[in-house]
């Protein structure tokens, strides 16, 4: 038992064809070709449609192909620059003018979220009213910790400019 499929090889490859026995290419166009020539009402739109079809999906993969794959561009970042001798007074003056001006842009989206809510039919109005009252609370308490650090800001910048 040294040889398990001993037996000569069939020449089977040769014999086989490309196309099964009934259709070949000269039969399948011809077939294609005597279809086109038939005066038929769907021919035209099925032919549209299977066309749009055929370029939607090689489109999506086209698509597919180059989605994240693309190196991403170096993205720029400004930032803002201050003088490095200005006070701490003025430091945190403007970090006032940035907290109100984040508060108006919450308020701003919020806004536009409740309208949202309103056409999906989801109700907002209980938990607002709680999370306002915490929010407004919150909001106080920040400003009242930034205007004391102002006030000690502009004692101590006082008491500097009065030293000779």
């Amino acid at each position: 038992m040294d040889h398990f499929a001993s037996a000569p090889a069939l020449p089977y490859k040769s014999s086989m064809a490309i196309f099964p026995r009934p259709v070949s290419p000269k039969s399948a166009l011809g077939d294609f070709w005597g279809y086109f020539k038939q005066q038929r009402q769907h021919k035209w739109p099925l032919l549209g449609v299977s066309a749009a079809f055929t370029y939607v999906i090689v489109w999506a993969f086209i698509v597919d192909a180059n989605t994240n794959t693309m190196p991403t561009r170096n993205k720029i970042i400004y930032v803002q620059s201050w003088d490095a001798n200005r006070s701490d007074a003025a430091v945190i003056l403007q970090q006032k003018i940035d907290f109100a001006k984040r508060e108006a842009a919450l308020q701003k989206q919020q806004k536009k979220m409740q309208g949202f809510a309103d056409a999906f039919g989801i109700e907002w109005r209980e938990e607002e009213a709680r999370n306002t009252a915490k929010r407004k609370e919150a909001v106080r308490q920040i400003n009242g910790l930034l205007d004391e650090r102002l006030a000690k800001a502009e004692a101590k910048a006082a008491s500097a400019t009065a030293q000779p």
